[in-house]
């Protein structure tokens, strides 16, 4: 080969080489950026806030009357002027009731701490409980009758109905009294010796001491019960 064709030969190896290396630097990679970012998730949506319910209301039931015991004769015959309605336990009057067949409350046992007028309200009943069982205060575990059965004479506590000026209420109150506890504790005959020694003597109207009497000669608990305890 001739000193000229390898001059060429050369030249054109240069010639290539160059040719790569501008390629090579064509198709270089770009620098590694990272990964790409992924899309931000939402926030998760924050629950609607529930409607607070109402609170019951803590206020006790009332009463839209109250039922008195009545007399129809004004003397020895009483009865409950409308039927009677529980509303329910509640502070000062949480004492056990039982009803009759009619569904209507006939006894109440006096729980501790109760208070006649809030029982009277929670009954719905005139505030008259206690004279109406014949005591000057209810005590607990005593158990109050609620309705007088008007075919049974009910003697008052205080004095009777006719008394005039000048009654000695204490000594009548002491009888009815002891009266009630010889019922309580089913003593007749105790019964029968407090009126016929005692407290007859105390009555005018003889019609009412002729009631009160067939009562006693009877010896009928229940009735007995309610003339005197």
């Amino acid at each position: 080969m001739s000193v000229m064709s390898t001059a060429k030969v050369r030249t054109t190896f240069t010639a290539l080489a160059l040719a790569t290396l501008a390629l090579a630097g064509c198709t270089a990679t770009a620098p590694d950026a990272g990964p790409t970012p992924e899309a931000s998730t939402p926030a998760a949506a924050k629950p609607a806030t529930e409607a607070t319910p109402t609170p019951e209301s803590t206020e006790p039931a009332t009463c839209d009357g109250m039922s008195e015991v009545v007399s129809s004769t004004d003397d020895w015959s009483w009865a409950r002027q409308s039927p009677l309605r529980d509303l329910g336990t509640r502070e000062f009057a949480r004492g056990k009731v039982t009803l009759d067949d009619h569904g209507n409350p006939s006894t109440y046992t006096v729980a501790p701490g109760d208070v006649e007028a809030v029982i009277a309200e929670r009954l719905c009943a005139y505030p008259n409980l206690d004279s109406m069982n014949h005591v000057r205060m209810i005590q607990s575990g005593q158990v109050l009758w609620l309705n007088p059965n008007p075919d049974t004479p009910w003697v008052p506590y205080f004095s009777p109905m006719d008394a005039g000026a000048g009654f000695k209420q204490i000594p009548y109150q002491r009888a009815i009294e002891s009266a009630g506890a010889a019922v309580d504790a089913g003593d007749i005959d105790a019964v029968r010796a407090i009126w016929n020694d005692t407290l007859k003597g105390m009555f005018a109207n003889q019609g009412t001491i002729n009631a009160i009497q067939k009562v006693v000669d009877s010896g009928d608990l229940d009735a007995l019960r309610q003339l005197f305890s």
